[in-house]
């Protein structure tokens, strides 16, 4: 029995950016996320804290007391990520409201059919117009039609980035120094500029934390304070009667040195395959013509029980990437390797040594890396 799809229309990644606009009273969104009810606002401020899993948050609540103190309030409850179970596919989640198979972000690297090249989704390439590898409108988008003021409050290098202009655009962009407190004061600014107002606040270091020294490390926890930290201080400034969301990407599981395969001392597992894409926990293979069926069968043998191979046809019909149009269909990876275990797949012939010693990954179903949290306090 494959694994099990995330739930898209149902508390997932994908319902919360309707559901914020249901809670704005935009009349096109009068019916989104039944399943997702938000208080009604006239503002909005949505927190996303990249790489805060929701098991992980539960495991360190000692360390987060304003996200414990919510948590008990009734304040908390836990969405899904899509699938695979990284940045650029959750982004795509978050920003457009469909599943993986619509928005087409369907991994960290996957194939460009057009060029038979990989392309790096998070770094991009300029030969890639992302309002056509994504071209349906955005929340954003909708939500500034519907007279909100939006603003974003990211990273300055975000500010047109081809992720950005896929899954994020629409609105104003207001970039900050990668300090938290630069962008929290930045986040308060904005809430405060327009009556009706949607305001979104990005922090990557969490996830940088845990991808360098992993998520059980004293790292990863020191950062987690301060992001639990910055938080109270957020809530507390915001204007009376502003919606406060928080919530992430996705999770991640840390792997030793001994769980991650090298495919550069695994020349058997390449054999047939043009293109090896996705992330260390989701490999997406782009085979030789005629052999997808060999792959996938050499990989199963490889990886036993430890990882779930599939046929590209068979991802599909699963569910996980949610209903997939014919223009994304060819970036999907013709095999799909998903590990059930905590171990990763690298390849150090492509991949920089920085790279290869990362401890935290994500990428997969398992539940530490699937289930992230939602809280939602009324300011």
């Amino acid at each position: 029995m494959l694994l099990p799809a995330p739930g898209y229309g149902r508390d997932t990644l994908a319902d919360l950016l309707p559901a914020v606009a249901r809670a704005l009273r935009l009349p096109d969104f009068a019916d989104a996320s039944p399943d997702l009810l938000l208080p009604g606002a006239q503002r909005v401020c949505l927190v996303l804290i990249d790489g805060m899993g929701d098991l992980a948050l539960q495991s360190r609540s000692g360390h987060a007391p304003t996200m414990r103190r919510w948590r008990a309030d009734g304040l908390h409850r836990t969405l899904t990520a899509g699938f695979p179970t990284t940045t650029a596919t959750s982004m795509g989640l978050l920003g457009t409201g469909l599943a993986p198979g619509g928005h087409g972000l369907v991994g960290y690297e996957v194939l460009d059919p057009d060029r038979d090249v990989l392309l790096n989704e998070l770094q991009w390439d300029s030969a890639v117009d992302p309002r056509r590898w994504q071209p349906h409108t955005t929340v954003f988008q909708q939500v500034v039609a519907g007279g909100v003021d939006v603003v974003r409050v990211a990273p300055p290098h975000f500010d047109g980035s081809g992720l950005t202009e896929a899954a994020l655009r629409g609105g104003r962009f207001v970039g900050t120094p990668e300090r938290l407190e630069a962008r929290v004061d930045a986040a308060v600014a904005a809430v405060r500029s327009a009556p009706r107002q949607l305001t979104y606040l990005y922090w990557g270091k969490l996830d940088h934390t845990g991808h360098g020294s992993g998520v059980e490390s004293g790292e990863w926890t020191a950062e987690l304070e301060r992001v639990d930290e910055a938080l109270g201080h957020l809530a507390r400034r915001l204007p009376k009667g502003t919606l406060l969301l928080v919530t992430a990407d996705h999770g991640m599981v840390d792997v030793a040195p001994p769980h991650r395969l090298d495919l550069a001392a695994e020349p058997e597992l390449l054999r047939g395959v043009r293109h090896a894409g996705g992330e260390p926990r989701t490999v997406q293979l782009y085979t030789e013509p005629g052999a997808a069926q060999q792959v996938a069968q050499t990989w199963q043998t490889r990886f036993g029980g430890s990882a779930e191979v599939v046929l590209r046809e068979q991802a599909i019909a699963a569910g996980w990437f949610g209903p997939v149009e014919e223009r994304v269909a060819g970036r999907i990876g013709d095999v799909l390797a998903v590990m059930r275990e905590p171990i990763a797949v690298v390849n150090s012939v492509r991949m920089r040594p920085e790279t290869l010693r990362l401890v935290g990954q994500h990428g997969a179903l398992s539940d530490l890396e699937r289930l992230v949290p939602l809280f939602s306090v009324f300011c």
